[in-house]
């Protein structure tokens, strides 16, 4: 594959360097066995049916891409939902990034190319594009925590794998441009502890942690509850980022036994609930729930060096979620060791995606710039197809406050110059 069916946007003049805080990549077939034990080689394997190459993970086939081998891609902002865009349309759906389609909707498809595979093109295009750092998030492995959730030595093992393969194919700091995420589970807390310092002693600024609660030996429970704290102490020590893709949190199974879907399957790309349904719907959100445990458990408070990165939710749920933390400040504040908003501002880096009106969002919340930062969701269909168009949307914005939210957060947050 080529980079000739790939046309890529204008460089910007821009007064300061960018650092997109979401870019992916997609995986080989072998992103995930290469380097898996030999006795652990079926666990995942690539089949056909109906002509057409799917996942499975020991043995139950998987919907959950489209096209796993990612030979053929729906094109980078295919879905239209880019806010700085002319003619853009907003997001729909849920807070998350959830979007309801009607079914007629197909969106453009295009060969997957070098760039999006391998570090060296993918290298040229960001400087071609005037992208001057990015995160880097793999795509198809966000398939794994959940459907493999009844065995957690399984998840640590193919994790582990993966992480060797990123490294072995990416490193976790390519050219001092592109800093990969690997992954790691908390599902075992030896094992997760292992994975940490594996990950830290070959440089890496940041490990992408799944925004469900664990699914472990002894059921699932939020990582944020004090049994995980060896972890998280090292986490502080260590000095790594924390980051928090969306993904699948295993949360459709709260609207599943409304649409009589009972044990089904998450699909990244397709509508996952009736559009009625889901416009009435309550909204359970994971990442809320998430940032509430961190808070509400206490883990930012017993570990306020924490930094987490939740990237790729619609910014949707910033707004309500300060007000709800306003309103505990103001009326239950016994119930907290710190002020909530504080613990908040200072621990959470937030992700403006599909956000129209950074600095409508700064003013209303009242976030400081530095806790703000821009990411494109490049190359997948829900992003943007010119990550740098965002730049026009901070461009009358304090100069310090434009800088920050294009680059200097996630410099910040990865604690690099």
């Amino acid at each position: 594959m080529t980079d000739d069916h790939f046309m890529y946007v204008r460089n910007r003049d821009l007064p300061y360097k960018t650092f997109d805080a979401d870019n992916h990549l997609y995986e080989p077939k072998d992103a995930f066995t290469r380097f898996l034990p030999k006795a652990m080689q079926g666990v995942i394997k690539y089949v056909e049916v109906d002509g057409r190459t799917k996942i499975a993970l020991k043995d139950r086939i998987s919907g959950y891409i489209p096209n796993p081998t990612f030979n053929r891609v729906a094109a980078p902002g295919a879905w239209g939902l880019d806010p700085a865009a002319e003619g853009g349309e907003q997001p729909r759906g849920s807070r998350t990034g959830n979007f309801v389609r009607s079914e007629e909707f197909k969106p453009q498809v295009i060969p997957g190319v070098e760039a999006f595979f391998d570090p060296e093109p993918r290298l040229k295009l960001m400087q071609d594009m005037g992208i001057d750092r990015t995160l880097m998030w793999p795509t198809l492995a966000s398939v794994l925590e959940e459907r493999l959730a009844d065995d957690p030595r399984t998840v640590c093992d193919i994790i582990h794998a993966f992480n060797q393969w990123t490294y072995d194919h990416w490193t976790f700091n390519y050219a001092d441009a592109i800093y990969v995420t690997p992954i790691i589970s908390l599902s075992i807390l030896d094992r997760a502890i292992e994975e940490l310092q594996w990950v830290a002693e070959r440089g890496a600024k940041v490990f992408l942690l799944r925004v469900a609660p664990v699914p472990t030996y002894e059921g699932r429970k939020s990582f944020a509850l004090p049994e995980f704290d060896p972890f998280w102490e090292l986490v502080q020590e260590l000095d790594l980022a924390v980051g928090m893709h969306s993904g699948d949190s295993g949360y459709t199974r709260y609207t599943d036994e409304w649409e009589g879907r009972n044990g089904g399957e998450f699909l990244a790309f397709e509508p996952n609930a009736a559009p009625g349904f889901q416009l009435l719907a309550s909204e359970k959100d994971n990442l809320v729930d998430a940032m509430a445990s961190i808070i509400g458990h206490g883990l930012a408070s017993r570990f306020p060096g924490l930094r987490f990165a939740p990237v790729e939710f619609s910014s949707k749920w910033v707004r309500p979620f300060v007000a709800k933390l306003r309103d505990a400040s103001e009326n239950k504040a016994i119930l907290f060791d710190e002020d909530p908003c504080d613990v908040f501002f200072r621990n959470v880096y937030v992700h403006c995606f599909h956000e129209p009106d950074p600095a409508g969002l700064l003013a209303e919340t009242g976030m400081p710039a530095d806790r703000v930062m821009f990411g494109s969701d490049f190359p997948h269909p829900e992003g943007m197809a010119d990550p740098l168009a965002y730049a026009d949307l901070v461009k009358d914005m304090p100069a310090e406050e434009q800088e920050l939210i294009m680059g200097g957060t996630v410099a910040k947050l990865l604690g690099v110059s």
